[in-house]
C-alpha cells in the first residue's frame, strides 16, 4: 500500500480513499503505525481501516495479492464414485489426523461441475480442493462496485492444471519458518497451511457476478506488460550502486520463471471500464 501510495502520487492519479480491509486488531495496529512513519501527511489521510467490503454504491479498484490462497477451502475425496469431504480427526495419541465424511450438496455440486468441465471423472482416492463458497465471496468483496476494476495475484493454475491426475493429493501444504512440508497437522497454530488457486473459478466467479473478464496472465507478463522496465529505469536514478544491484535482484525475484515469475499468476475482471490492456502481453485467458 505505502508504495503504490507513494507511486500513485507521482503520477497525479490519487484515489479519493484507500481502504485495508485487515481483519488481525495486531496488523491493523502495526499497519497504521507504518502509515505515519513512512508516508506524507497527505497520503496516511487517504489510507482507512474497514470491517467489510464497500455495501454502498462506489468506484474503484479491489486488489488483492495472495488473499485467496489463505480462504479456507474443503478438501474432497472420491471414495466408490462418490464425493467426501476432508474431516480432521483424532487417532489413539490425540494426534490430528485425517478423516472423511460424505460431502454435502454445496461441495458435491462443486466436484461434478470440475469433473464435466474436464470431461471426465476423477480417479478413485482422488483428493484435492474446491472453493464451492468463492462466487458468494467475490460477491461480497465487490459489494456495491458499480464501475471499476478488480485485481487478484496469487500462485495457482488453470483448472486442467489444477486438477491434473498426477496432483491427486491436491496442492494444500504448509510453510513453518520458511520451509515448505506437506504434513499440515503437524504443528497446528504454528504454521501457515495455504492451497493453490484454480484461476478458472475465479473467472466464472467473476462472469456469474456480473463481470467481464479483462485478461489472464503470469506475474511476470503482467508487471513487464505494465512497464516494470520503465519503473526500475527510473528507480535506478534515484540510488547509488548498490541500490541499483539490490533493485535487479527483486525484479528477477518478481520474474524469473525459477522465482515469482511463473509460479504467480494475475487475473482481472472488470465492470464499465477497460482493464483489457493491462493483459496484452502474454494473455493465457484462453486456457481457463
Amino acid at each position: 500500500a505505502e508504495a503504490v501510495l507513494l507511486r500513485l502520487a507521482e503520477l497525479d492519479a490519487l484515489p479519493t480513499r484507500y481502504a485495508i480491509l485487515e481483519p488481525s486488531a495486531d496488523l491493523r495496529e502495526r499497519q497504521q503505525q507504518r502509515r505515519q512513519q513512512n508516508l506524507p501527511a497527505e497520503l496516511a489521510a487517504r489510507v482507512e481501516w474497514i470491517d467489510r467490503p464497500f455495501e454502498e454504491d462506489w468506484e474503484g479498484v479491489v486488489f488483492a495479492n495472495e488473499v485467496i490462497d489463505a480462504l479456507p477451502t474443503p478438501r474432497f475425496l472420491i471414495k466408490d464414485g462418490e464425493v467426501y469431504e476432508e474431516t480432521v480427526e483424532l487417532d489413539g495419541d490425540g494426534n490430528f489426523i485425517r478423516g472423511a465424511q460424505p460431502a454435502d450438496i454445496l461441495l458435491n455440486g462443486a466436484v461434478r461441475h470440475i469433473e464435466r468441465y474436464l470431461e471426465k471423472p476423477f480417479a478413485e482416492g482422488y483428493r484435492s480442493e474446491v472453493l464451492p463458497q468463492l462466487p458468494y465471496w467475490l460477491q461480497a468483496v465487490a459489494g456495491g462496485l458499480q464501475r471499476g476494476a478488480m485485481l487478484f495475484v496469487d500462485y495457482g493454475y488453470n483448472r486442467g492444471e489444477f486438477y491434473q491426475h498426477d496432483r491427486d493429493d491436491g496442492t494444500v501444504r504448509a510453510f513453518y519458518r520458511h520451509h515448505v512440508h506437506n504434513d499440515v497437522h503437524r504443528w497446528p497454530g504454528l504454521q501457515d497451511i495455504t492451497a493453490s488457486v484454480d484461476f478458472t473459478a475465479m473467472a466464472e466467479a467473476g462472469l456469474h457476478g456480473g463481470f467481464e473478464l479483462a485478461g489472464y496472465c503470469s506475474q511476470a507478463s503482467f508487471l513487464l506488460g505494465n512497464g516494470l522496465d520503465q519503473v526500475l529505469l527510473l528507480a535506478e536514478e534515484r540510488t547509488d550502486e548498490v541500490g541499483r544491484i539490490q533493485l535487479r535482484d527483486q525484479v528477477k525475484k518478481l520474474t524469473l520463471p525459477t522465482e515469482m515469475g511463473e509460479r504467480f499468476q494475475a487475473i482481472g475482471l472488470q465492470r464499465g471500464v477497460d482493464f483489457e490492456p493491462a493483459f496484452e502481453l502474454g494473455d493465457l485467458s484462453w486456457r481457463l
